[in-house]
């Protein structure tokens, strides 16, 4: 007879192998604007703060679409409707490379914000269909370290893409990025169909004892939880200080994923595929960082210090890098802390409100703290510009995102307890 862990572990190799390609390529597609702004500002005569609201924009396309695309799920089916979403940002993202004015950079930016709405929570949502709250914080992290794994492979690999296809038929180097770099979503979310299974009762991989096993430990869980309604949800003042700690927490991951390249290029490094190389160190660090602290988390069941204190490091990190901005070394140093302490934040902090939430209260507690959290990618990167702008230096938007990151870490301290309940 097979034991739980093993169980578990049976899901996890057929799951997260996955789902963490697919997030990989969502994040890349979000974040590969900060590539292509090396060559494609100059082609477009675009200022720092035009990218930065270009590169914001997304969020509100986002914002305005997440909690129904969440709802959507719930009656679609995970499998159909991650597979549509996959499809269609995967279609935009390419579109990209017909970017040729600010006004289309902003209208397919924001498209692309729509059509990718409701990917991340409805994960994390199809998560819980799986895993109980005890097992999460270090599932979301092999989860989410696809980001930092976007940073390692995405680096060199757009900086490649633009110095090796620059010039082939007739496209510059910031249109092939677009087009290579979009069109693996496509083809992950047609596979999503043929691969994907809506819950547990739909598993054909799994056997009836199986099935009643993951589910009795589901159940157990959800005999512990307050029922939750949709209208409790959106009055809940827990649910909206969640989503301030998460923009407060975004504030910072979307300031490092849209100007780490222009960090290391103003710290010395000109050629477009060194600075790709280089922006792997920072998410290799912080891919290691994700996992360890997460999976300490859960063992401990502690989730308070476990989501603060990497929030704290990752503002030191921040500030340092402003210090040693002329110097390549300790800039990215700097900036490996700091990468690897704003990301590690994420998967401890998702532990708590999927530990409080299920169901339909779910799906719209989820989708509401992600994309009012989100709305952060809106305004980091946009605030970040202007204050390059109007300073001539990325110093003072680090001190901002910075302060952030604190911000959120006390809030954290002030509003959640020891074992991720709310105060």
């Amino acid at each position: 007879m097979i034991t739980t862990k093993k169980l578990y572990a049976r899901v996890s190799w057929r799951l997260l192998p996955f789902l963490f390609v697919c997030y990989v390529v969502a994040y890349l597609d979000r974040v590969n604007i900060g590539f292509a702004k090396l060559q494609m500002q100059a082609d477009l005569q675009l200022s720092d703060t035009v990218y930065g609201l270009g590169a914001g924009i997304f969020f509100i396309g986002y914002f305005l679409f997440e909690v129904p695309a969440n709802l959507l799920m719930l009656r679609v089916g995970a499998r159909r409707w991650i597979a549509r979403i996959m499809v269609s940002w995967g279609l935009l993202s390419a579109a990209m490379m017909f970017t040729s004015s600010p006004t289309a950079f902003y209208a397919l930016r924001f498209l692309l914000g729509v059509a990718e709405a409701g990917f991340f929570p409805g994960v994390i949502m199809y998560l819980t269909y799986w895993y109980p709250a005890q097992r999460r914080a270090r599932i979301v992290a092999i989860f989410m370290s696809g980001v930092a794994v976007a940073g390692v492979v995405g680096g060199p690999l757009s900086g490649w893409i633009m110095s090796h296809f620059a010039g082939h038929a007739g496209l510059a180097g910031w249109q092939w990025l677009f087009l290579l770099e979009g069109l693996p979503a496509v083809a992950l979310g047609v596979a999503t169909l043929a691969y994907l299974d809506d819950g547990i009762d739909d598993a054909r991989w799994l056997d009836d004892d199986e099935k009643a096993l993951l589910k009795h430990q589901l159940e157990r869980e959800a005999q512990q939880r307050a029922p939750w309604s949709l209208r409790h949800v959106f009055g809940s003042s827990r649910v909206w200080i969640l989503a301030l700690v998460y923009f407060l927490f975004v504030m910072g991951l979307y300031g490092v994923g849209f100007w780490l390249p222009q960090l290391i290029r103003n710290a010395g490094v000109q050629d477009v595929l060194d600075v790709g190389l280089l922006t792997a160190i920072p998410y290799s660090v912080a891919a290691l960082a994700m996992i360890v602290i997460a999976r300490h988390s859960d063992r401990s069941g502690e989730r308070r210090w476990h989501a603060a204190l990497p929030a704290l490091v990752g503002a030191a990190g921040l500030v340092a890098s402003t210090h040693y901005a002329s110097n390549p070394m300790l800039a990215l140093a700097a900036l490996s802390v700091a990468t690897a302490g704003i990301l590690s934040t994420f998967p401890v902090f998702w532990s708590i409100p999927t530990g409080m939430l299920s169901g339909s209260a779910a799906a719209a507690g989820i989708a509401m703290i992600n994309s009012l959290g989100n709305l952060a990618g809106f305004a980091s990167p946009y605030m970040v510009g202007a204050i390059k702008d109007a300073t001539r230096s990325t110093a003072s938007g680090m001190m901002l995102l910075a302060a952030s990151m604190v911000a959120g870490g006390l809030l954290v301290l002030a509003c959640v307890g020891r074992k991720g309940e709310m105060l």
